[in-house]
């Protein structure tokens, strides 16, 4: 946990205040007591009513600025609390951001929500619990037991003696209350899986009625938190009243004594007057302490979760001295130069020995079964992750010499997955170029064969899109993700299968309006179907990995038997011939 504390430098001044208000409060309630006796014994025993009021107004004095300071405390804490929980955020969204695809696996999205929002919020809540009792508190013992024992030994030593009582009684409840606070988070993270799966698989759960079963999978998850969060809530609800009944017991023990020793004319009552209060205060300043460790198993436990995502250090990142392509060379020109690649605790690698070069106005398309290696090929061009052997070339230059920026805003990427945002279809599209204009988004849209289905939207373009484009259909979200990557008219576009929700005219009519569009540009497309890539400059074959053909249709088909394997299983070899 002190790891993070690294995000308090932006509010040390702040901090350093909340400090100095923590200190004046507890010297003005440690002075209170001692006040208390002087009435007492001056006011009171010796009828001197002029001490009364002034000691009396001193008080009243110190009394205030307590409260003011302890006012003043807490605002600042506060303050200072939830900046520290706004650059926890932050940090932690940034680094996930940098996370290559395979670091994603380490921590499921459900688990990242809640390291990013409950565990930040426990941190946060600690922090204040620290800032307002870290001086008060040990203060307020400390300097109880003082001036205790310099009012009088004797009933001081009551007060001593309670305190190694307390201390075991304390430790043995927290003993057993820390692992379960761990768990907590872990059962948080459990529940918001679950929660997000229901939510997300809403029509597949429905389309086999799998909706009791999922009901009793959330409500598993529900209770298994509850018990456990019931555990920890029935172990520390003993703190208060074993506090307070050693209070009271302490109380008891300086009447007992007191009284006597005063019968005896040994005591003032002055004395144990303030006694009973330093008494109070001593256990007040415990009970906030462990209020404080009661706090301080769940916050250390959300601590070290994020410090794991913190600590993960970002694998793709850019070169201490990036190259960049000269502007006067081809812009476009993308080589693959023996690449082989193996995702970490994989057998085997997921490409070997890829070699070939593409050049601007060129179509290449890459093709092969299931688990070929065409998505990781595609994911290799944006450095979505970084080759174990050979090199990937944009324009002459390794992409891990240039800077992730300068690579990426050359190239059009359009994912598997068609990936919507909520806002409206011109703000989707417009994610590929915030600059672009209202023509150039029409423009890719027409180009992407999403004009129609847009314009009979309510808003046409200013129509929302609902979270996950869930109001759209998949091919419609799959133009829209085209749309995205035209209007950013980058050198190199990537298609990775992102035809495949499109029925076999409007792929036509997109292959058409796309060939007219990306003449100038290089284009990857990894596709299942054939009829997708017949036209195509170059079709790539990948078989486990492997390079095991390249050329055009009629090439492939004639000297490639792989190649017509999927093309046979697809459509006729007559019909394609």
């Amino acid at each position: 946990m002190v790891k993070l504390f690294r995000f308090l430098k932006p509010h040390r001044v702040q901090v350093a205040l909340v400090l100095v208000l923590a200190l004046a409060q507890s010297i003005s309630f440690l002075l209170l007591p001692r006040l208390m006796s002087d009435i007492v014994d001056r006011g009171i025993v010796h009828a001197d009513q002029g001490a009364i009021i002034r000691t009396g107004g001193f008080m009243l004095l110190m009394s205030v600025v307590a409260t003011l300071c302890a006012a003043a405390g807490n605002y600042y804490a506060a303050r200072v609390a939830t900046g520290f929980g706004r650059h926890l955020r932050a940090a932690i969204f940034a680094r996930v951001e940098h996370f290559s695809v395979h670091q994603f696996d380490r921590f499921s999205s459900a688990s990242l929500v809640t390291r990013t929002t409950n565990d930040t919020t426990q941190v946060q809540q600690m922090l204040t619990v620290v800032m307002t009792m870290v001086i008060t508190a040990p203060m307020m013992a400390i300097g109880g037991i003082v001036l205790a024992l310099s009012q009088d030994t004797q009933l001081a030593w009551v007060l001593i003696a309670v305190m190694p009582v307390m201390t075991i009684a304390i430790a043995l409840i927290m003993r057993s209350s820390v692992p379960l606070s761990q768990a907590v988070q872990q059962k948080i993270d459990r529940l918001n899986l679950v929660l997000g799966e229901g939510l997300s698989g809403v029509r597949v759960i429905r389309a086999f009625d799998r909706g009791e079963h999922q009901r009793q999978r959330f409500d598993a998850a529900n209770l298994d938190l509850t018990n456990t969060a019931i555990a920890v809530n029935r172990l520390t609800s003993l703190l208060a009243p074993t506090l307070f009944v050693m209070l009271n017991l302490t109380n008891v023990g300086i009447i007992w004594f007191g009284a006597h020793w005063i019968d005896e004319g040994q005591m003032q009552v002055g004395v144990m007057i303030a006694s009973l209060q330093y008494a109070m205060q001593i256990l007040f300043a415990v009970f906030m302490v462990t209020a404080m460790f009661v706090m301080l198993p769940r916050a250390a436990a959300s601590a070290a979760r994020i410090n794991e995502v913190l600590d993960v250090p970002p694998e793709i990142i850019d070169p201490a001295a990036p190259a960049s392509p000269q502007r006067n060379t081809m812009r476009g020109h993308v080589e693959f130069q023996h690449v082989t690649f193996q995702y970490p605790g994989a057998e085997e690698p997921a490409l070997t020995g890829v070699s070939f070069s593409v050049r601007p106005g060129e179509m290449t398309a890459i093709i092969g079964g299931t688990g070929s290696g065409k998505s990781t090929l595609a994911g290799l061009i944006p450095r979505f992750y970084d080759v174990n052997e050979g090199r990937v070339l944009v324009d002459g230059v390794d992409v891990r010499e240039m800077t992730q920026a300068e690579l990426r805003a050359r190239i059009g990427y359009v994912p598997q997955k068609a990936m919507l945002f909520t806002g409206t279809v011109a703000d989707n599209i417009r994610y590929g170029k915030d600059d672009a204009t209202d023509a150039d988004v029409q423009h890719a849209a027409a180009v992407a064969q999403a004009s129609d289905f847009v314009n009979a939207m309510p808003d046409a373009f200013a129509s929302t899109i609902s979270q996950g484009g869930t109001n759209l259909s998949g091919g419609q979200k799959q133009r829209l993700s085209i749309a995205r990557a035209i209007v950013r008219k980058p050198d190199v576009y990537v298609f990775d299968d992102s035809f495949s929700a499109l029925d076999f005219a409007t792929d036509a009519k997109l292959r058409a309006a796309l060939r007219e569009e990306t003449a100038d540009a290089t284009v990857f497309v990894v596709a299942q179907r054939v009829s997708t890539i017949v036209n195509a400059d170059r079709i790539v074959v990948l078989d486990d990995g492997r390079v095991v053909g390249i050329g055009t249709h009629a090439e492939l088909l004639n000297s490639n038997d792989i190649y017509r394997e999927i093309v046979a299983s697809q459509v006729s070899l007559e019909e394609v011939a």
